[in-house]
């Protein structure tokens, strides 16, 4: 599949959106859209919700809205014109320009993927056309997470009793830039701190005998989230078979997440999971994650969320039992899943769960 015929399933889907909204043209500023609509691009600088450059969908047309600052790099590197934007750059202190091209464009009647005065937010129905990945998208996500596990892996493994939280995520972080790969976030826990917290920002802690690191990470846009564990001291029987049941929640998870059932399938399934390994109270204690792609999660599936699984959708369910959490990123297809993060040069076990067996990583012993 070509880059073109990719961003054409996507410029179907929003013109499907357009008309079924009666909009007259669909405004797509967001990180996450960006990278979707432009098959991998950028349109930031920093992190955060709004990039510095607008997709505009009509009918029949397509604009680039942007400043006299980003223009160049959206047409040379990012190559909007290529996929059939025209790019429409004011002076970067030019503050009614944006607003004055989606009227000029689309007229009154757009709808945007934020909130903005200038129109309707459209964001969660832009969310749900993003959800089922192309076989191009599929192909990058498998490239992300090799590079992903790859860098954390590595970064674990080279942990050593004596450094700091800090200084663990400091070497992560510089892995993954070297592999291409965007940090939005890099948890680390040493010894106790695994137990006493479900999200373990970095201190100044240093290792001794146990080191539990994850995060979330992406390239072209789409994120990848896994946890890995060392152990600098023997795995006690008790903490190994904690590990395995807490994983074989994780695949009850991940294998009721079927397309075309509801999110609340593999969120009961899983809730039951815990109970019938005489965890239930442990459910309470954290979320248990849900559909990932282009942001670290779409959604924390809870008991308010109904919607459809989709084909070839992304999950990264998160179990988690106290002193130890099964977190790797998963692809959903009908009658099957692929692991997107799955171990790389850490140690593997198979885990059962209902009949159905995976591989996944197992605690590194050093």
């Amino acid at each position: 599949m070509t880059r073109k015929e990719e961003f054409e399933i996507k410029v179907a889907r929003l013109r499907n959106l357009l008309r079924e909204k009666k909009f007259s043209g669909i405004y797509l500023k967001r990180q996450d859209n960006f990278s979707w609509l432009s098959c991998g691009g950028k349109n930031y600088v920093g992190l955060g919700e709004l990039g510095n450059c607008g997709l505009l969908v009509t009918e029949d047309s397509l604009f680039a809205v942007t400043n006299n600052i980003e223009a160049p790099r959206m047409a040379n590197e990012e190559n909007l014109e290529e996929l059939g934007f025209v790019i429409h750059a004011g002076t970067w202190h030019d503050n009614g320009f944006e607003a004055a091209a989606i009227e000029k464009f689309a007229g009154k009647n757009a709808g945007f993927d934020f909130a903005s005065p200038l129109g309707i937010n459209a964001g969660e129905q832009v969310k749900q056309l993003r959800l089922s990945l192309t076989e191009a998208e599929l192909e990058r996500y498998r490239e992300t997470g090799y590079l992903a596990t790859l860098s954390l892996e590595e970064t674990a493994a080279a942990i050593r009793p004596g450094d700091s939280e800090h200084e663990i995520c400091g070497r992560l972080a510089g892995s993954m830039a070297a592999h291409g790969l965007t940090l939005h976030s890099s948890l680390c826990a040493a010894d106790e701190r695994i137990s006493l917290y479900r999200h373990c920002v970095p201190t100044g802690k240093k290792v001794k005998e146990r080191c539990q690191l994850g995060g979330n990470f992406s390239k072209y846009g789409l994120v990848v989230c896994l946890t890995r564990y060392v152990n600098f001291v023997p795995v006690s029987a008790e903490l190994r078979e904690q590990l395995r049941l807490n994983q074989e929640i994780d695949l009850v998870f991940i294998k009721n997440s079927i397309p075309g059932k509801t999110y609340q399938h593999p969120f009961l399934a899983g809730k039951a999971a815990y109970a019938e390994r005489g965890y239930a109270a442990e459910f309470d204690k954290h979320h248990q994650g849900g559909p990932i792609g282009y942001v670290p999660r779409d959604y924390r599936v809870d008991y308010s969320h109904s919607g459809i699984i989709q084909e070839n959708q992304g999950f990264c369910w998160n179990p988690s039992i106290t002193g130890t959490k099964s977190e790797d990123t998963v692809v959903v297809k009908t009658g099957n899943f692929e692991f997107i993060s799955r171990p790389v040069i850490f140690p593997k076990t198979e885990i059962t769960a209902d009949g159905t067996r995976c591989i996944r990583a197992d605690i590194l012993e050093k």
